[in-house]
């Protein structure tokens, strides 16, 4: 059975992979128009994504914590702008 992950880690994880996404190398032969660091970023934003996507659903959650989801979307779709474009 799958270990329970409280929101709070979450959120910490959420942030460590977007932060990952951003410090990602990018390489030398095709810049950013590498496909596969294309798809490394995109993966790990969609993890960071799918990290909190249900919290918010959740009726323990408190407003504190899901505006806090919302912030980490919005920093998701943020860092997909930057570093891809």
């Amino acid at each position: 059975m799958a270990k329970l992950i409280p929101a709070a880690e979450r959120i910490i994880r959420a942030r460590a992979l977007i932060q990952k996404a951003r410090e990602l190398p990018i390489p030398p032969e095709g810049g950013r128009f590498d496909f596969s660091y294309i798809a490394n970023v995109k993966d790990l934003l969609r993890q960071a994504r799918d990290m909190v996507k249900f919290i918010s659903m959740t009726p323990s959650a408190s407003a504190e914590v899901k505006e806090e989801v919302r912030r980490i979307q919005a920093e998701v779709e943020q860092a997909d702008r930057e570093i891809l474009q």
